[in-house]
């Protein structure tokens, strides 16, 4: 894997939150880590949320210890009344949500295997968490921001979503769809919602999917020879959610080394 350039991933500078109210889900690692670090950095008070209670408490305390301001939530995101107690938590805590980044998902111990053969239960789990996990909390949080007057929601997506992926790749074409659909049911109460479709990152989870002799012909079909780092989709995904990108909702932004072209 190659480095990032340096300077990659270090966009927080450019965008002040101050006041503001993030949940991001799955955010006890890899990804949403980096985006809940990025928020709170940028001044916004942050919910750390990930159905692994441990480690969203050990990512909120490092924010807080780093002079932020943050808290952890225990969620499940496929279950509509936890969903509930994690934006009743951050509106208990902080006064209201602006922001929601859903980016929690099974991935790091996804099962490989095929649509025709998967077991049924496990594909029910899996599409609950990975597609309509970010409905339930948008369901969940939108209420707290459009009392705030408005906001904006960040669904993570996924190159998948355009590739032969199976039902990760079914699960992220239908995070698109709802990012569509929510986009102009919320767009009446001043929320935004757009999508981010990583290419492939480098993760713990990702490592433990990908092995390396599949990785090494992924890097070489892109554009940029290098693998993803979570830094570099920490600056899309404060753009998105800033003011700076107040006229942008219903879009899948690829983030992605020049992996998926779209004319």
């Amino acid at each position: 894997m190659s480095a990032a350039p340096a300077g990659a991933g270090d966009p927080m500078v450019r965008f002040d939150f101050t006041g503001k109210v993030a949940v991001v889900t799955g955010a006890g690692g890899g990804i949403g880590q980096a985006y809940a670090e990025a928020l709170s950095g940028a001044g916004a008070s942050v919910v750390v949320a990930d159905i692994a209670g441990k480690q969203a408490e050990a990512v909120a305390a490092a924010i807080v210890a780093g002079g932020g301001s943050a808290l952890a939530a225990s969620v499940d995101v496929a279950d509509p009344s936890s969903a509930e107690a994690m934006a009743a938590l951050a509106v208990a805590e902080f006064g209201g949500i602006d922001y929601l980044v859903n980016n929690a998902a099974i991935f790091g111990a996804m099962k490989l295997d095929l649509l025709l053969t998967v077991d049924w239960s496990y594909l029910e789990r899996f599409l609950a968490v990975n597609m309509l996990g970010a409905l339930n909390c948008v369901r969940a949080c939108h209420p707290a921001m459009a009392a705030r007057g408005g906001g904006a929601v960040v669904n993570q997506s996924s190159t998948a979503a355009y590739l032969y992926a199976g039902f990760y790749g079914l699960a992220k074409a239908g995070v698109n769809s709802i990012t569509q659909q929510l986009a102009h049911e919320l767009g009446g109460q001043g929320i935004r919602v757009n999508a981010i479709a990583p290419g492939p990152i480098d993760t713990e989870a990702s490592r433990t999917v990908v092995p390396e002799v599949f990785l090494q012909p992924i890097l070489a079909g892109l554009a940029l020879k290098r693998q993803g780092l979570p830094a570099d989709l920490v600056g899309t995904c404060l753009f998105l959610l800033s003011d700076a990108a107040s006229w942008m909702t219903g879009h899948v932004v690829n983030v992605d080394g020049g992996q998926i072209f779209r004319a």
